[in-house]
């Protein structure tokens, strides 16, 4: 369960990215986040992934407070949540292997571990005989799925999509989301994407939150459409202070 109660991000003497914004998501749950630029998007997923802190109320995931964690502790957030960026931020001279890998090595697996994790990753995103290209090789929709592979590599229960699409076309842009719908699915992970496509949006039956200066506009529920059902629900492991 994530839970904002009562969030306030401010920045600056004068400037507010959030205002008093009250939401929860359930566990496994998909959600699209829209609204124009500067209307919060992205401040509400930094929120979660201890990227900025509140200035008044609370983030939890599964009743542990995210605000309030001491920043020795959220590496231990992190390995649970996946981010993916519009902008890729892959590593030009390593290979897509590399790339998926580095954040496993950065949790300290063994080399045996990182490897077998990051080639599955690769495959989840159909790339999975590409290992050795290099980024500058593909085309933007391909470093956008290597870009997913390297944020589902550990196998989080939380997954984070900040604009994925932004610089994709259209036909690329509904393969990304094809691909993050089926990972919710297959997977059970918690699927949370900021994005202002609108037209792709509506393609889908899940629950879409717009937000307007700050503030939750508009909160519509799960659309009543057939769709398969979810897997297994990942636990979130909250780790301990070291």
């Amino acid at each position: 369960m994530i839970e904002f109660n009562d969030v306030t991000f401010r920045y600056g003497s004068h400037g507010v990215a959030l205002e008093r914004v009250d939401l929860r998501f359930a566990a496994g749950e998909f959600a699209f986040i829209t609204g124009p630029s500067g209307a919060g998007k992205s401040t509400l997923l930094k929120l979660l992934y201890a990227a900025q802190r509140p200035s008044a109320g609370d983030v939890t995931i599964e009743g542990r407070s995210v605000g309030r964690l001491h920043p020795r502790s959220v590496p231990f957030l992190r390995r649970n949540l996946g981010v993916v960026f519009q902008d890729f931020k892959l590593l030009p001279r390593r290979t897509l292997l590399e790339n998926v890998s580095l954040p496993l090595e950065v949790c300290g697996l063994k080399r045996a571990v990182v490897l077998d994790k990051a080639t599955a990753a690769l495959k989840k995103v159909g790339l999975g005989r590409d290992g050795d290209r290099l980024p500058g090789e593909l085309s933007g929709g391909e470093q956008q799925r290597v870009a997913i592979a390297r944020a589902i590599a550990n196998t989080p229960s939380i997954l984070l999509a900040d604009e994925p699409t932004g610089n994709l076309d259209e036909g690329l842009s509904h393969e990304i989301f094809e691909l993050l719908a089926g990972l919710q699915t297959s997977e059970g992970a918690t699927v949370l994407t900021a994005t202002h496509d609108l037209a792709e949006v509506a393609r889908w039956p899940f629950r879409h939150i717009r937000l307007r200066d700050g503030r939750v506009e508009d909160d519509r529920p799960l659309r009543d459409l057939a769709l398969p059902s979810a897997g297994p629900v990942v636990p979130f492991d909250v780790g301990e202070d070291p």
